[in-house]
């Protein structure tokens, strides 16, 4: 199961808060789903990837309460946490780096949260996205509702597209090769 987080409703779209939406938004693009479904509070689809199904899920509610989507997921389904991964943004890596995990700690991550809350446990697997951290001095909260500005939407593009792969290979092969590929810095273009 692929898990994206975000947040709800139009006025959310498109922030830095809502990665996870767009990555398992790029998922279901690049494997025909045509139309989700709503379930257990969340929007779901189920995809096969080359030979492995997989289901795509987008909780409904807000970032803080997303981990009883998961949970009901994960109970219905009978999928193992180690088989669940999570999407999420992270204002403490630098814009468009990838970094995937096999558990650990939410890292003051209110999804993440709510999420091991949720499941009784931190040993989830989850990618995050770096997001950047705006100005230091910034209203973090105020950072992450925003919308990325025009010379950071291609960086985050790219690195959404990058996490969609990342998340791929987990379905494929598992947390294990997903880290060794993408938790390295992209390839600068040489021609830069």
């Amino acid at each position: 199961m692929i898990v994206g987080l975000g947040n709800p409703g139009h006025e959310y779209r498109d922030t830095r808060h809502n990665v996870g939406f767009k990555v398992v938004e790029e998922l279901a693009q690049r494997h025909g789903v045509s139309s989700w479904n709503e379930k257990f509070g969340a929007l779901e689809a189920k995809v096969r990837m080359v030979v492995d199904a997989a289901i795509l899920a987008k909780p409904l509610s807000f970032m803080n309460l997303s981990g009883n989507a998961v949970q009901a997921f994960s109970a219905f389904y009978k999928i193992e946490t180690p088989d669940i991964l999570v999407i999420v943004d992270d204002v403490e890596l630098p814009l468009g780096r990838l970094r995937a995990r096999p558990g650990g700690g939410a890292g003051g991550h209110n999804g993440l949260k709510s999420v091991a809350q949720s499941l009784g446990s931190q040993q989830f697997p989850r990618l995050r996205v770096g997001v950047g951290r705006g100005n230091a001095g910034g209203n973090l909260s105020s950072f992450v509702l925003g919308r990325f500005d025009d010379e950071e939407r291609e960086i985050i593009s790219a690195a959404v597209s990058r996490a969609a792969d990342a998340s791929e290979v987990f379905v494929q092969q598992g947390i294990g090769p997903a880290m060794n590929i993408f938790n390295a810095a992209p390839k600068q273009d040489s021609a830069e």
